[in-house]
């Protein structure tokens, strides 16, 4: 049964019960997906196509494991304030630092249930009314990226698209369109030049030097963000570019196996570049506690893939707005048993690992 027909027809003002969503996704999803308690990799190990990480799947299972390592130091002894979870980026303001990962390829990786529109249009509903940003995707059919643009333009440019590391004149022509749609900036996951399905499909990507992405940034006045960046120096070269943010992402695991897990990474990469550039991270989180944690190692935001994939073929556009709720309640429960009233206020002082 369709997840639109499921879970299109609520009356305004229905809400949907987590375990609800859950329950419904484990029915449609089954075969590639198990909607496991912990989305923590193993169960779907080598699963690609699927939702797993590549290879041994370990760069997915380690994102996830080491992102529990982290724990938060508990403080109460502090005045009672109220607690702000929001944040502003590139002139917008939003509930809370955290958005939906960009997911391609739904039908082959997921279920064919959802589309890449009708999924995308699930993210992007979903994530505006619950006061954040849905990222969407791009992929071998120019369909995949269209499609979920016009939607976003629908909804009034509350959206970031995201192109695939193409050829610059097919990048250059994508960010026109995305110009035209009224976004507030265009993501680029240049991790993606490691993808196997786009090479299965025929559709070249490409790496891209310093000089190439600087082509990129200085043919548009919108902010570029850069995703899938894993060391210090490949921070450095992303800010060389003219980009306006990076996002510390392995792509879920699924494009080099063995990889470090982004929360690893990303404290020595925020110590080099903090406040110069916006520094998004995804990789295994899955709660708000998880969102404080990143925050905590220097992130300014977060983005979740695989859950909101989930919630969206568990629920449709309301079970991706009731997902980010909840993680938007644990993350305000998390800031107040740790003393903290504002984003500003979550540093290195609040989360540590535990070895």
């Amino acid at each position: 049964m369709k997840a639109a027909l499921l879970f299109g027809k609520r009356k305004g003002g229905a809400r949907m019960d987590h375990l609800e969503v859950l329950k419904n996704a484990r029915e449609i999803l089954g075969d590639k997906c198990k909607v496991c308690p912990d989305c923590n990799g193993y169960a779907c190990r080598g699963q690609v196509p699927g939702v797993g990480g590549k290879g041994s799947g370990e760069s997915f299972v380690r994102n996830r494991e080491m992102v529990k390592q982290v724990k938060l130091h508990l403080d109460t002894l502090v005045p009672n304030q109220e607690i702000d979870t929001s944040i502003t980026l590139f002139g917008n303001k939003y509930r809370y630092p955290f958005f939906a990962a960009p997911i391609g390829a739904l039908e082959m990786n997921y279920h064919p249930s959802l589309n890449d529109l009708s999924y995308n249009e699930h993210i992007i509903v979903g994530c505006r009314e619950a006061g954040i940003l849905g990222f969407t995707g791009d992929g071998a059919k120019d369909e995949f990226y269209e499609g979920p643009l016009k939607i976003i333009q629908n909804q009034e440019g509350v959206g970031i698209p995201t192109i695939k590391p193409w050829n610059n004149d097919m990048i250059i022509d994508k960010i026109r369109k995305a110009e035209a749609s009224g976004v507030s900036a265009i993501a680029m996951d240049v991790d993606a030049a490691g993808l196997i399905l786009l090479a299965m499909a025929g559709k070249p990507v490409y790496t891209k030097s310093v000089e190439a992405l600087k082509e990129i940034t200085l043919s548009t006045d919108l902010p570029i963000i850069l995703k899938g960046i894993m060391t210090v120096a490949g921070a450095e070269k992303a800010m060389e570019s003219g980009a306006a943010a990076i996002v510390v992402s392995n792509h879920g695991g699924r494009v080099l196996d063995h990889t470090p897990a982004t929360i690893e990474v990303l404290p020595d990469i925020a110590k080099r570049i903090k406040g110069q550039m916006k520094i998004f991270v995804d990789g295994g989180f899955r709660s708000g506690d998880d969102v404080f944690k990143a925050l905590a190692l220097g992130a300014d935001a977060v983005l979740i893939g695989r859950p909101f994939a989930v919630a969206a073929y568990g629920g449709g556009s309301l079970g991706v707005k009731e997902h980010a709720e909840k993680v938007g309640n644990e993350l305000r429960d998390a800031m107040l048993m740790t003393g903290c009233h504002q984003l500003a206020d979550i540093d290195n002082s609040k989360a540590s690992t535990m070895g």
